[in-house]
C-alpha cells in the first residue's frame, strides 16, 4: 500500500475521532450546565424550606411545637417523654401557605367593645380540597403573648403579599336577572365575606340591561384593578369575555393579530347551566369560585373571534350552528318560561322539525392533527393548496355543526360538549354532524350525558382545527315555519333566502349573520381564575329526550 493510500484511510478515521470527541465535549457541558441547575434548585428549595420561625402554640387543647417556612406551617404535638423511654407516633399537622389566604389576630372582647382586647392567639382562614371542590376551613393557634403573636402575625402577612397573583383590587359585575335572580344574594352571602376577609377592595357596578358590562369596561380605567369578577350566568360571561379582549385590541390598535385581554377574569356561577365556570371550576360552585380568585390561580384560555362579511362579530369560546343555533332561537321566543321549561321546549319543538342545513364547510387542521370528511374525501371535498394555509372543504347537508375551543363541561354534559379539546391547547374542536335519522342524531345527543360514545356514529366527524369557514347556501326555499304534517322529510335541506340571517349560538347567546362566518382560534387570549379541569360534577339529567 502506498503512503498516499494509507494518509487517505486515515484521515476519515481522524474526522471521525474530531467528530466524536466533540459529541462528548458538547455531552459534559450540557451534564455540567443540568448539574448546576438541579445545584440552583436545591439550593432555591432549602433556602424555601429553611426555619423562619419557631414556637408554642396551642391547638385545640394541646400544646404544639410550630415551625413557620417560605412555603408551610406546621405543628407537631409537645408530648412529655414517657418513663419507659418509648416514644408514641407523632401526626404532625400541615398547611401550605399558598391555600392560606388570610391571617387575624385574635382577642377577646367584651359585648359592644368595636377594638381593643385581650390577645388571644391567630386564625390562618385557608382552602382545602374536598373533589373538586374549594372549602373554606380555619387554623387556630392560641398564644397570649401579645409581642409573640403580632411577631407571627406580620412574618405571614409579610408571607401572603407574595403571591403576585393575588388581586388586591377588583371590578364587579353582578346580573341580577340571571337564571332565578340569585346573583346578588350569592355575591352578598358567599364572595364578599371571603373578599373582605382576604382584604380585597371591590369596585360593583349591578347591570340592568343586556350590554351594561360591555358599556363600562369599554370606558373604565384598567390600570386600576388587578382583575374583573362577573357574577351571573353563561351570557354576563360572554359578554365581559368579549368586552375583556375587545378592549384589549381597542387599546392596542391590533385588529390584525389579536392581543391577550389586560386583566384576568373570575366567574362566580349564577347561571343555569354555568359551562365557562364549570370547564375552569369543575363545579358550580360559588364558594369554589370564589376561592380560585381570593388564591390567585389563573388558567390561560383559548378564544374564538367571529367574523362575518370581513367585519367582527364577538369574541367567544363556543358557536353551534344548525340544530344549537335554531334550538337557542326558539327558546329565546318563550322568555316567559324557566330556563329548564323553555330548553326542554325548544329541543323538542326542534327535533320535531328537524332539517339538515346545507352549507359549504371549510376548515384549516391544526398543525399536527390529520383531517378528512367522514373518514374520506369525497368528490365534495376539495383541498385548498393555492394559498398557504391548506384548507379542507366540503359541500353537504349538516345537522348541526360545532366550533368549541373549551371542553364546555357542564352538569348536564359532565366530559364536556368536546372533551377531545382543551383549555389552552391552540385548537378548537369541530364537530360535524351529517344528515341523518332523527332517532340517530337523538341517540347521538344523549350519549353527551354518559361517559363517551357520542362522536361513535357513522354520520359525525370530529376534527382538531384552528380555523373554520361555514358558507350557507342562499338560495329560496323551506322556511321552517311550515307545517309539520308534509311527511318525513329529513333529507330536505332548510335553504334561506338571499340575505337572510341564521340563527348562531355563541356562548349561548343567540347571535344571527347572513353571511359566511370565518371563526379563528387565537391561543391564551384571556386568563381565567380556576383551573384546568376534566369532567365536571353531573347533578342533572335532561328528560326531554
Amino acid at each position: 500500500m502506498s503512503e498516499l493510500e494509507a494518509e487517505a484511510q486515515r484521515e476519515p478515521r481522524d474526522s471521525s475521532k474530531k467528530k466524536k470527541k466533540k459529541k462528548k465535549e458538547k455531552r459534559r457541558g450540557s451534564e455540567e450546565e443540568e448539574e448546576e441547575q438541579e445545584e440552583q434548585v436545591e439550593k432555591e428549595e432549602e433556602k424555601s424550606e429553611s426555619v423562619l420561625m419557631r414556637g408554642i402554640f396551642k391547638v385545640g387543647k394541646k400544646s404544639h411545637d410550630v415551625l413557620l417556612t417560605r412555603t408551610r406551617l406546621t405543628w407537631t404535638p409537645i408530648i412529655p417523654e414517657s418513663p419507659t423511654g418509648e416514644g408514641s407516633v407523632v401526626q404532625a399537622g400541615v398547611v401550605l401557605l399558598q391555600d392560606v389566604f388570610a391571617v387575624k389576630v385574635k382577642r377577646r372582647r367584651m359585648a359592644g367593645q368595636q377594638s381593643g382586647g385581650a390577645v388571644l392567639g391567630l386564625a390562618l382562614f385557608h382552602s382545602r380540597r374536598r373533589g373538586r371542590r374549594l372549602e373554606e376551613d380555619t387554623l387556630h393557634l392560641h398564644n397570649a403573648s401579645a409581642e409573640h403573636t403580632h411577631s407571627w402575625y406580620n412574618t405571614l402577612k409579610e408571607l401572603l403579599t407574595g403571591f403576585s397573583s393575588r388581586p388586591r383590587y377588583v371590578k364587579v359585575f353582578i346580573n341580577p336577572s340571571s337564571h332565578k335572580k340569585e346573583a346578588v344574594h350569592i355575591y352578598r352571602d358567599h364572595v364578599a365575606p371571603l373578599f373582605k376577609m382576604a382584604d380585597i377592595r371591590t369596585d360593583i357596578t349591578v347591570t340592568d340591561r343586556k350590554g351594561h358590562a360591555l358599556s363600562v369596561m369599554k370606558e373604565c380605567k384598567l390600570d386600576e384593578y388587578d382583575g374583573v369578577v362577573c357574577v351571573g350566568g353563561d351570557g354576563s360571561v360572554a359578554e365581559l369575555c368579549h368586552a375583556l379582549v375587545l378592549r384589549a385590541q381597542l387599546d392596542a390598535d391590533s385588529p390584525e393579530n389579536p392581543v391577550r385581554a389586560a386583566l384576568p377574569l373570575g366567574i362566580i356561577p349564577a347561571g343555569s347551566t354555568d359551562v365557562v365556570s364549570c370547564s375552569v371550576h369543575g363545579v358550580r360552585d360559588p364558594l369554589t369560585a370564589a376561592l380560585h380568585v381570593v388564591l390567585g390561580h389563573v388558567q390561560q384560555v383559548d378564544m374564538c373571534s367571529f367574523l362575518s362579511n370581513g367585519q367582527l362579530v364577538r369574541f367567544g369560546f363556543s358557536s353551534m350552528f344548525g340544530f344549537g343555533g335554531r334550538s337557542l332561537a326558539r327558546a329565546e321566543k318563550k322568555r316567559w318560561m324557566s330556563s329548564s321549561r323553555r330548553r326542554e321546549y325548544a329541543v323538542v319543538k326542534t327535533l320535531a322539525r328537524l332539517r339538515p342545513e346545507d352549507c359549504q364547510l371549510s376548515f384549516l387542521p391544526a398543525k399536527g392533527s390529520e383531517s378528512s370528511f367522514f373518514g374520506q374525501q369525497d368528490q365534495g371535498e376539495e383541498l385548498d393548496t393555492e394559498s398557504e394555509e391548506s384548507w379542507v372543504t366540503n359541500q353537504g347537508l349538516y345537522l348541526s355543526i360545532s366550533i368549541m375551543s373549551i371542553p364546555c363541561l357542564s352538569p348536564h354534559a359532565p366530559q364536556g360538549l368536546a372533551p377531545n379539546t382543551s383549555l389552552d391547547n391552540g385548537s378548537a374542536s369541530l364537530i360535524a354532524v351529517g344528515n341523518a335519522s332523527r332517532s340517530e342524531f337523538i341517540k347521538h345527543l344523549k350519549r353527551y350525558s354518559s361517559s363517551s360514545g357520542q362522536f361513535s356514529f357513522p354520520f359525525v366527524e370530529t376534527h382538531s382545527v384552528s380555523a373554520v369557514k361555514v358558507r350557507p347556501r342562499s338560495l329560496i326555499g323551506w322556511s321552517e315555519e311550515e307545517s309539520e304534517d308534509e311527511g318525513d322529510s329529513k333529507n330536505t335541506p332548510i335553504i334561506q333566502s338571499e340575505g337572510a340571517a341564521l340563527p348562531w349560538n355563541i356562548d349561548g347567546e343567540l347571535v344571527e349573520m347572513a353571511h359566511e362566518v370565518l371563526i379563528r382560534v387565537h391561543p391564551r387570549l384571556i386568563t381565567l381564575y380556576g383551573e384546568e379541569v376534566h369532567e365536571a360534577e353531573s347533578t342533572v339529567t335532561c328528560s326531554c329526550i
